[in-house]
């Protein structure tokens, strides 16, 4: 199984205000990580956190996850497996410290799910 890390343009933001050794510490969890993942899923899948949808999204799931990098610091993350191609695409979104992240996971996951908080609400006749 082929696995590909993606980041995003926070992600990078994010990981460039780490001190070096901050940064080193993360992507070498990330790298550890995403080695493990294909042949010790089920060993390396409590180190993932998922993390609730917005309200109002029913019958969803989500692909949003965290992984805790140090003691303070988290990476918000999603995993989709796709079996058709045997890969595993990791897309990291934001590192952040735990007083972040409340904000950061909002703001993430509205950002990811906006077509479908919109996409759920019942459209109102204007008379």
């Amino acid at each position: 199984m082929d696995i590909l890390i993606e980041s995003t343009n926070g992600f990078e933001e994010d990981i460039a205000t780490l001190s070096k050794n901050d940064r080193k510490i993360a992507i070498q969890k990330i790298n550890d990580y995403a080695d493990l993942f294909p042949t010790q899923k089920a060993n390396v899948s409590h180190e993932l956190h998922q993390l609730p949808l917005p309200t109002g999204l029913n019958g969803y799931e989500s692909s949003l996850y965290t992984l805790n990098i140090a003691q303070n610091l988290r990476v918000i993350l999603t995993v989709d497996e796709d079996p058709i191609f045997g890969k595993v695409i990791f897309t990291l979104f934001q590192v952040i410290k735990d007083d972040e992240f409340d904000k950061a996971h909002k703001d993430t996951a509205a950002s990811l799910y906006q077509e479908l908080i919109h996409q759920d609400r019942e459209m109102v006749e204007v008379l």
